[in-house]
């Protein structure tokens, strides 16, 4: 019996995959400009791929900051995209977007500079209008019933709208 869990872990060595297997920078640097290239990580993303990809994490760090020199890695640029995007579309706003740049692995000091310059560009109210007239263009809060309202409001507020921001929208477009 055990020749034979001996043999199954060797068979097991050698259909490991070369993915799996320790890269080199060279490699590294390979493997980081694919990822890439499919769509923008922040630092730490792509420092948790690497050392998933069992990249040393001296070589993984001199990969990173070969990125950033040349510019295929931006952190800044990122978080003004993905905070552009994100409140464009209506899905994320205040401390919702706060919360899904830092769990994206943004820098606090990154987060707070682009949600400035992002909230000085749009106005809150205003944006919840535009998200009302999207999704709900039939709502009327006057004529809507309880449940109707708090459907609505509790849809905001995970999008992470204020309660007095989505109220002063809601009583506006009634008037």
């Amino acid at each position: 019996m055990k020749t034979n869990l001996t043999t199954r872990q060797q068979n097991q060595k050698k259909l490991t995959s070369r993915n799996t297997e320790q890269q080199d920078t060279g490699s590294g640097y390979r493997y980081a400009l694919r990822l890439l290239a499919g769509r923008d990580y922040t630092r730490s993303a792509i420092l948790t791929k690497m050392a998933a990809r069992d990249v040393a994490p001296s070589d993984a760090e001199q990969v990173v900051e070969r990125l950033q020199q040349e510019g295929w890695l931006d952190d800044r640029r990122y978080a003004e995209r993905f905070a552009a995007a994100a409140v464009s579309s209506g899905r994320f706003f205040g401390a919702r977007l706060r919360q899904e740049m830092s769990r994206r692995g943004f820098e606090p000091a990154v987060v707070g500079e682009v949600l400035k310059e992002v909230f000085a560009e749009h106005d809150e109210p205003t944006a919840v209008r535009l998200i009302l007239q999207n999704r709900y263009p039939q709502f009327s809060f006057s004529r809507a019933d309880d449940r109707e309202k708090r459907r609505v409001v509790g849809y905001l507020q995970r999008r992470g709208f204020g309660f007095s921001a989505i109220m002063q929208a809601l009583r506006s477009d009634d008037e």
